[in-house]
């Protein structure tokens, strides 16, 4: 599961509160559950370790445990905070929510935003790959422009979403991600060549497919009318620029 929407979202306490006292207040600060309680205090994600969040999935009860927290190793910022987070299934026992992404690791965290306001996304999905990228879609860039844009092109990009409206790539695919911004730069290995520049919608202009089993260029342009001249060799990183591309990428040819 790589991402959950939160209709529900409360904190069960181990030892029931006081009679008269409020209910704990939730929020999402970055990648942080910052919780409120009754008397002032404040806890952050790191401090609710064993809490149990009751939430409701598609209208369906569900209890899930942080069950660790610890900093993001590839985050310089100090902002991105990966949790374990288990669920309980009909036996009674707690399971990992997430499955594992290239680097193995099977966390999550939640994000202010989607449907219900929260949004949980596993480590092994785009939206999440995409704010380790450092694409924080809460802050802004050094430029002081917002980077809520650039993630949303970034999950487009990793998708192989070229339409903006379904998935073209597969698991383990090599991705070069770089943009104007200097969040990310791009190594350009010689065994890559630009792929495609994308927007928030998707990608304005396509110079290669990454999965050929997938898709071709003439059926992108036929099923996308935005694309329609917009593939093959005219699409270079420059015209990506022009028009309006904020993410870039390259993968093999």
């Amino acid at each position: 599961m790589r991402r959950i929407l939160l209709s529900c979202l409360a904190l069960l306490w181990a030892v029931a509160p006081a009679t008269g006292q409020a209910a704990p207040r939730i929020a999402v600060e970055g990648t942080e559950f910052v919780v409120t309680l009754d008397d002032g205090r404040v806890l952050r994600s790191r401090e609710l370790v064993g809490a149990v969040l009751d939430v409701r999935l598609g209208g369906q009860p569900m209890h899930l445990r942080i069950a660790s927290v610890e900093p993001d190793p590839r985050d310089s910022s100090g902002t991105v905070w990966l949790h374990t987070l288990e669920s309980r299934d009909a036996d009674g026992q707690w399971h990992n929510l997430c499955i594992a992404g290239p680097d193995g690791r099977r966390q999550a965290f939640p994000l202010a935003g989607g449907a219900h306001g929260v949004e949980l996304t596993c480590t092994s999905g785009a939206i999440a790959k995409c704010v380790r990228f450092g694409y924080r879609r809460w802050t802004a860039a050094s430029d002081g422009s917002a980077l809520a844009p650039l993630h949303a092109a970034c999950v487009r990009m990793v998708r192989g979403d070229y339409g903006g409206a379904r998935p073209w790539t597969k698991d383990g695919m090599r991705i070069d991600v770089y943009d104007d911004r200097g969040v990310q730069r791009a190594d350009n290995d010689p065994a890559d060549a630009f792929e495609a520049g994308w927007s928030p919608g998707g990608a304005v202009c396509v110079h290669h497919v990454r999965v050929e089993e997938n898709v071709s260029l003439a059926e992108l342009e036929a099923t996308y009318p935005a694309l329609r001249g917009r593939t093959g060799a005219i699409c270079t990183e420059e015209f990506a620029r022009a028009h309006g591309a904020v993410v870039f990428n390259r993968s093999r040819l």
